[in-house]
């Protein structure tokens, strides 16, 4: 009867299991978490300084635009335009892209070539159209920043060959262009802007949230070998441009603003002669 007070085996004896306290704070993605680690290590100096430089531009245009010097307003879009060339180049160049970096650009832009051409075509040739004038302005301003935000989103799925929509920077400077062949024609003394203008701005937003394909030319390779025939006409560019700056300036984005259009035209006559080819041999 001694086994009476001995202790039963119960079997191998139960883990304790102790439970760790409940997160409250939402779990943060890696990707996220390693960006901001990124950030807090700094920020990439020179092209954050071309952004800055592209946006302090477009401050001065608008500033310009209030103090009705509407040429020093467009040559300040210019400025910015250069300022962003030159942050997108040396970007790639040193291969110090960043996400901040495409943020900051895309604010600098916003300013630059959304608000700054806005108010001075309005303060310079729609004032007198009244309310379809300041509709005009702000139409301009929305669809630049919706072309912004759809280049954001699309940068990763979207050929780097050609845009989708004329870019912000391309219909700022139409803008600034025609201010500046306004000027080199002395058309400041005719007083009233002609009706042509409220249309361009108009076309503009227009052609900026559009699916039309326009080229570009940021990947264009400098140390690749080329025909001898590009070299010429650069050359012959560069006179041009000394003795005509103005013209040429506006031949140029002109030319480029009606390149998307003409040819979406041209491809899209082909297939529809395309397609009556095939129906043709189609049919006995």
């Amino acid at each position: 009867m001694s086994g009476l007070n001995e202790p039963q085996d119960n079997g191998p004896a139960r883990a304790k299991v102790r439970l760790l306290p409940r997160r409250n704070a939402p779990r943060v993605p890696l990707r996220q978490r390693v960006r901001s680690a990124q950030l807090q290590r700094g920020v990439y100096l020179i092209p954050s300084l071309f952004t800055t430089g592209n946006l302090i531009c477009g401050f001065f245009s608008i500033i310009s635009t209030f103090n009705g010097a509407y040429l020093r307003a467009a040559v300040f879009i210019i400025l910015a335009h250069l300022m962003d060339c030159l942050d997108g180049y040396v970007a790639r160049l040193t291969k110090t892209t960043s996400q901040f970096g495409v943020e900051l650009d895309s604010l600098a832009d916003l300013v630059s070539f959304g608000v700054a051409p806005a108010i001075l075509a309005y303060y310079w040739a729609l004032v007198p159209w009244s309310t379809w004038g300041w509709m005009a302005a702000c139409l301009f301003v929305v669809c630049g920043a919706l072309r912004l935000a759809r280049f954001n989103v699309q940068a990763r799925t979207v050929e780097k060959t050609h845009f989708v929509g004329l870019p912000i920077p391309a219909a700022a400077e139409m803008i600034a262009a025609t201010v500046v062949m306004y000027y080199y024609l002395h058309g400041e003394a005719a007083g009233n802007k002609p009706l042509i203008l409220l249309v361009v701005i108009y076309l503009l937003a227009g052609l900026m949230v559009s699916n039309i394909q326009y080229s570009s030319f940021k990947y264009f390779s400098l140390k690749k070998r080329h025909p001898i025939w590009i070299l010429i006409s650069a050359i012959l560019s560069i006179k041009v441009t000394i003795l005509y700056p103005e013209v040429v300036f506006f031949t140029a984005f002109v030319l480029y603003t009606l390149s998307g259009p003409l040819l979406w035209f041209l491809n899209a006559y082909k297939r529809r002669r395309g397609k009556r080819g095939e129906l043709a041999d189609a049919l006995p």
